[in-house]
């Protein structure tokens, strides 16, 4: 039988066993292994895959990646699943979206097929990278279980190199996207919990030695003359490791210190990424045979007083919030959908996006330093965080490495948020700062930022988070959830914050569907008010360097289902369909216009 445990008296000892994840959970799949595959020819493991729910954990306890394929008939033993046979889902996707069965179900999912591997030279390396899985990811091949990532919207690695044979091979993901109290985030938010592989799953073969790691950027030293570059290479360290921008006459040999790690700063003048010009350069890195590319663009962000600073020049952030959300897709991402989110952003005349509440598909910011808007980008440490627990800083510390290592090549990317929505208590702050620490420590380029709460009590800014960061975010709902509008005045007249402020969120819901209202809450007439009240009062304030209202589309979430939302945020200025445009999405158009002809 399936359920038997090897040195167990009882066979069905598994059924009783509340430690059967233990073995399953090292979270060895983290930011260390990640690799670089920027140029890369990768071998896409996109398509349909054998699929099963599983609610009760059964396939860990009943160890299913232990199955081989076998015809039914000839099985010496029952089973309750077959991998290898049966109902079949693609990949990418989200299971919420494929069956109304599964469209609340919320647990452990296994994913399964076979993978041809051709024959491998001696002198090559086999990876296998899966762009993210929503929320535990266990990776087995062949039976064997290799490692579990933590973490729904970050990239992972898993080597394969001494594990996959030539010839057939069987893939098996165990995902999970149970809510618990100490994952990142917690139990309690507010958006749809979609499970699944919902982004790439691809192969990559590269030399023994390899380029692991590359970061390209523009000291920040006002001087707009010193590109640093800092690669990493796997294997063999004795190379050195070669780097070239031809359009700017760089052709430099790095050498690599015993941990295949190495640095150069060289003196260069490129145009300078900005919205207006955002120019980008080529970047070519090489190791023994390995070549990888990236395309970078070259700016100074910076922070000094209430003045935010792009390229020397002060720069007001022009903003709305997006969530990765589609009506029919859930959280996957096509290209249509994305071209379209940044042309809505142009027609607002924005400059920048905030990218909520978790980090985004890499090809959002990819497509920002194309067009030219600026990005701020975060982590899901989302309300009331276990902050107290070590486990949990570690899941939120290696979602933020992840990120910073997926996207600091990105010029658009001008903003690292910690945090979203927290009280100031001493463990939150403790957790928070550190993470703060670790975005400076690994990426001194960049502005770090979390959305912090309103002191109700005093009603002005005040959070011990923000003498560490270099942005304020403030979340305020005056006229909303605040009903009082006038407290919004009182609010900023209290505050002197000494640091830029960026209103990351504020806005009200508009339903404009069916039994629509025409007037008061959740009518599309009340947003538009609530809109007009903001921009008047905001315009005024002088620390005031940015905003980005809640949202740009309507986006599904299970803890709001009165009548006129039905699982849904109605704040977007867009409707689900993504392009029923609400009242309030031409009056923030036009102030931004206003702005963008005053600067």
């Amino acid at each position: 039988m399936l359920e038997r445990m090897e040195g167990a008296d009882n066979a069905l000892a598994c059924l009783h066993d509340e430690d059967y994840d233990v073995p399953f959970n090292k979270q060895n799949l983290n930011y260390e292994g990640l690799i670089f595959v920027g140029g890369r020819e990768a071998e896409s493991l996109n398509g349909e895959w054998n699929f099963c729910v599983d609610l009760l954990d059964t396939g860990l306890r009943q160890k299913w990646f232990a199955m081989t394929p076998m015809p039914a008939e000839e099985r010496p033993e029952p089973y309750d699943y077959d991998p290898y046979v049966g109902e079949t889902v693609p990949v990418p996707s989200c299971w919420s979206m494929l069956k109304e069965k599964w469209y609340f179900f919320e647990g452990s999912a296994w994913y399964t097929r076979a993978v041809d591997i051709a024959e491998m030279p001696a002198d090559e390396r086999l990876f296998l990278r899966i762009g993210a899985a929503q929320y535990d990811c266990k990776v087995f091949l062949n039976g064997e279980f290799l490692g579990n990532h933590y973490g729904g919207s970050t990239p992972f690695n898993v080597e394969l190199t001494d594990k996959a044979k030539v010839g057939q091979n069987w893939l098996m993901l165990c995902v999970n996207n149970a809510r618990t109290l100490d994952r990142v985030p917690m139990r309690n938010t507010d958006w749809f919990n979609y499970g699944g592989v919902y982004r790439a799953v691809e192969l990559y073969r590269v030399p023994k030695t390899f380029v692991k790691d590359l970061f390209v950027r523009m000291l920040p030293d006002d001087t707009y003359s010193k590109i640093a570059i800092d690669v990493e290479v796997d294997g063999d360290s004795s190379q050195s490791a070669k780097v070239s921008i031809a359009e700017l006459g760089i052709d430099e040999e790095i050498a690599l210190d015993a941990n295949g790690k190495g640095k150069v700063i060289v003196e260069a003048k490129p145009e300078l990424w900005s919205p207006e010009t955002p120019r980008l350069y080529d970047v070519v890195a090489t190791a023994g045979s390995d070549r990888v590319t990236d395309r970078v663009g070259f700016r100074q962000i910076k922070q000094i007083g209430e003045e935010l600073f792009l390229n020397g020049k002060s720069v007001f952030l022009r903003g709305i919030s997006v969530h990765e959300d589609d009506e029919f897709q859930g959280k996957v991402l096509l290209d249509d959908d994305l071209k379209q989110r940044f042309q809505h952003a142009k027609e607002l005349n924005c400059n920048f996006l905030r990218l909520a509440h978790y980090p985004h598909d890499e090809r959002a910011s990819k497509l920002a330093d194309e067009l030219g808007f600026m990005l701020w980008e975060e982590i899901p440490v989302y309300w009331a965080i276990d902050f107290k627990n070590p486990a949990t800083f570690k899941d939120a510390d290696n979602q933020l490495r992840e990120l910073v290592k997926r996207d600091r090549n990105r010029a658009s990317v001008i903003i690292w948020s910690v945090g979203n929505e927290n009280p100031d208590t001493d463990e939150r702050l403790a957790f928070m700062k550190g993470l703060v620490d670790t975005a400076n420590e690994m990426d001194g380029t960049r502005l770090t930022s979390a959305a912090c709460l309103v002191n109700h009590t005093k009603n002005r800014i005040e959070d011990r988070l923000a003498q560490y960061i270099n942005v304020i975010g403030i979340n305020e709902y005056y006229g909303w959830y605040e009903e009082n509008f006038d407290d919004l005045i009182e609010f900023l007249d209290n505050s002197d914050p000494g640091k830029p402020v960026v209103i990351s969120e504020t806005g009200a819901d508009g339903y404009i569907g069916e039994g629509k209202l025409e007037k008061g809450f959740f009518s599309e007439a009340y947003m538009a008010e609530v809109y007009r009240k903001q921009i008047a009062t905001l315009k005024e304030r002088a620390f005031v360097k940015g905003i980005s209202p809640w949202i740009l589309y309507d986006f599904r979430v299970e803890r709001r289902q009165n009548m006129y939302q039905r699982g849904w945020n109605r704040k977007g200025l867009i409707a689900s369909d993504k392009k029923t445009k609400k009242e309030a999405f031409k009056l923030l158009s036009d102030f931004y216009a206003t702005l963008k002809e005053e600067r």
